[in-house]
């Protein structure tokens, strides 16, 4: 137990060399990669939502993915697509940004309820259905989302059934 501590408090560490003043929202994120979680982030923007998701990959050494939520996103944009190879004569699955080990799902409440369904399926069972084929989401596996509590117009809040798929909710 001691050792995970030391490199809790070692990460820690590293991701306040970026993300001054913010030592328990530092601890909250990385709790909820030990436990398995996922965090919602609700601030406005640039106060360094994206800093510290990506401060958080590097210090663990994990892959780190941005997604932008727009209307117009598709839930193949986020899990991937199959792709027929002419060569082969065969369909190949083609990796979206789901696939990283710390993800941002930056404005999910942009994105349209399909959309957003898609990410929350990975959240919750840490897989990807396309085309009746299951693909595994690398583990360590975290998203951090965040939505902007002020500006609401044009967006599709979180239903709170979707909400409970978030271990923790913070602000910056």
């Amino acid at each position: 137990m001691q050792d995970v501590q030391a490199i809790a408090n070692r990460v820690t560490d590293n991701v306040e060399k970026v993300i001054v003043g913010k030592h328990s929202e530092v601890q909250l994120a990385l709790i909820s990669i030990l436990c398995r979680g996922h965090v919602l982030i609700e601030d406005v923007p640039g106060v360094g939502k994206t800093m510290l998701a990506r401060a958080l990959a590097r210090s663990l050494g994990c892959t780190f993915r941005r997604i932008q939520f727009t209307p117009d996103m598709l839930p193949s944009d986020i899990t991937g697509v199959s792709i027929f190879n002419q060569r082969d004569r065969e369909f190949e699955f083609r990796q979206g940004p789901i696939f990283a080990q710390i993800v941002l799902a930056d404005e999910i409440n942009r994105a349209t309820p399909k959309t957003q369904s898609a990410l929350l399926e990975a959240m919750e069972e840490r897989q990807v259905t396309v085309d009746g084929i299951t693909h595994q989401v690398p583990q360590p596996f975290l998203v951090l989302a965040t939505q902007n509590p002020i500006e609401y117009e044009g967006t599709f809040p979180l239903p709170e059934a979707q909400v409970d798929r978030f271990m923790m909710r913070i602000h910056l």
